[in-house]
C-alpha cells in the first residue's frame, strides 16, 4: 500500500510518501515540505498549497491519504491556519478519488513509538529507524508526515474495515 501522509500547516505543510504493509517496515518514497509566504494573501497561500498537494498526489499515485486531525491549541490563529490547510489536504485526496483518513497526533505517536505522549524527537527517531534512513528527515514537519503515512499503513486497513462494517450495519438498520 502506498500512502501520502500530510502534516497540515499554512506556513509549512509536511508531506511524506511511504509504501508498506501492516507490521512490516515501510519503504520511503519521498518527503517534502510545502512553504507559503506569510506576507501573501490567505487565498494565494491556500491556492499554492492546493496546487502543490494536488501535484504530489498526481506524481506519487498513492492508494490513500492520511492527514493529521486538527487539535485544539491556545493560539487561535494557528488553529485556524492549520484547519484551513487540513481542509485543503483532505480535498486534494478526495478530488483524486482517494480514501482519506484523519489521525490525532496521539494516535500517530502511539502507532510509531508505542506511546501517545512521545515527543517530536522520539517520533523522528522512530521514523528514521522504521524507514531505515541514513539521517532523520528534516524539518520535523516532514518526519511527522512520514509518521502519519506509517500510522495509516499499520492501522488504516483495520480502521477502514471497522468503518465499512459500521456503515453496512447502519444501512441494514435503516431498511
Amino acid at each position: 500500500m502506498r500512502v501520502l501522509g500530510i502534516d497540515p500547516g499554512l506556513t509549512r505543510c509536511g508531506v511524506g510518501v511511504v509504501e508498506g504493509m501492516p507490521g512490516r517496515p515501510g519503504k520511503l518514497i519521498g518527503y517534502y515540505v510545502v512553504y507559503t509566504d506569510t506576507d501573501d494573501d490567505i487565498s494565494l497561500r491556500l491556492l499554492r498549497l492546493d496546487e502543490e498537494l494536488s501535484r504530489l498526489v498526481a506524481e506519487h499515485k498513492p492508494e490513500s491519504v492520511a492527514v493529521e486531525r486538527v487539535f485544539s491549541q491556545h493560539n487561535v490563529q494557528t488553529v485556524i491556519g492549520t484547519a484551513q490547510a487540513s481542509a485543503v489536504a483532505i480535498l486534494a485526496g478526495s478530488r483524486a478519488g482517494l480514501p482519506v483518513q484523519t489521525y490525532t497526533p496521539s494516535e500517530v505517536k502511539a502507532a510509531v513509538t508505542g506511546s501517545g505522549t512521545a515527543g517530536k524527537a522520539q517520533v523522528t527517531a522512530m521514523v528514521t529507524r522504521l524507514l531505515s534512513l541514513d539521517a532523520p528527515p528534516r524539518p520535523a514537519d516532514a518526519a511527522d508526515a512520514l509518521a502519519l503515512a506509517i500510522c495509516h499503513i499499520w492501522r488504516g486497513g483495520t480502521r477502514a474495515k471497522i468503518q465499512a462494517a459500521a456503515l453496512a450495519a447502519a444501512r441494514r438498520s435503516y431498511r
